[in-house]
């Protein structure tokens, strides 16, 4: 069994940090991509564990290194993912969990293919989405409205998703969140086909196939 991709994309502000903070609790065998960015580091963040930090000039040699799977200026900072730890552990049969935005989730679509389950994530309407980035604390009003513009650019794009959730009752949006990314891990698309039939065919093979069993 190769390993699956769940991407999770939606406007800042829309609790995807808290609720796949809160779904990897419930998930075996996940790796959660961390992104690169130039952006400052905000209270409370750690370095390689919300995002690795680095300079402007730094995050463009590796654009041309081709170090990154995706990459986006936003907001007048550059994000990235980068793709040699993603195939460490999509060999390793891990279900790798992506936190990019519909850029990135294009270009993801593009280079891994079925293997890849996506979820859309926004808030009951505006109003909230702009409530809530003003109680987090951290952004300048004009930051605000810059994210709340790009959101209703971002949500012309829902119907390159699989999955949307709004997420009004956090309870219930972890609930289904976590029923995806479980769905995720028994794609056919993630299955070796000469190692499938060759386990199912041969006794002596079954325990050392890496097939989810339920």
């Amino acid at each position: 069994m190769k390993g699956s991709i769940l991407v999770i994309s939606g406007p800042s502000g829309s609790g995807k940090s808290s609720l796949m903070h809160e779904m990897m609790k419930r998930i075996d065998n996940t790796y959660f991509s961390i992104s690169t960015t130039t952006r400052e580091k905000r209270a409370g963040e750690v370095e390689g564990k919300d995002y690795f930090f680095i300079g402007k000039e730094q995050f463009k040699q590796d654009i041309e290194n081709g170090n990154f799977l995706e990459w986006a200026h936003v907001h007048n900072n550059y994000y990235g993912t980068s793709l040699k730890p993603i195939l460490r552990e999509l060999k390793n049969g891990k279900l790798v969990i992506f936190d990019i935005d519909v850029q990135g989730h294009k270009i993801a679509q593009e280079k891994f293919g079925n293997i890849i389950t996506s979820v859309f994530l926004t808030t009951p309407n505006q109003e909230i989405l702009k409530e809530r980035l003003i109680q987090r604390g951290t952004d300048t009003k004009e930051t605000i409205e810059r994210r709340l513009n790009n959101a209703i650019s971002e949500m012309t794009r829902i119907k390159e998703y699989d999955y949307v959730l709004i997420n009004g009752d956090f309870q219930k949006t972890l609930e289904a969140l976590v029923c995806i990314a479980r769905t995720s891990q028994y794609k056919v698309a993630s299955i070796n086909e000469e190692e499938f039939i060759c386990s199912w065919t041969n006794e002596s093979n079954v325990s050392s196939f890496n097939f989810n069993t339920i």
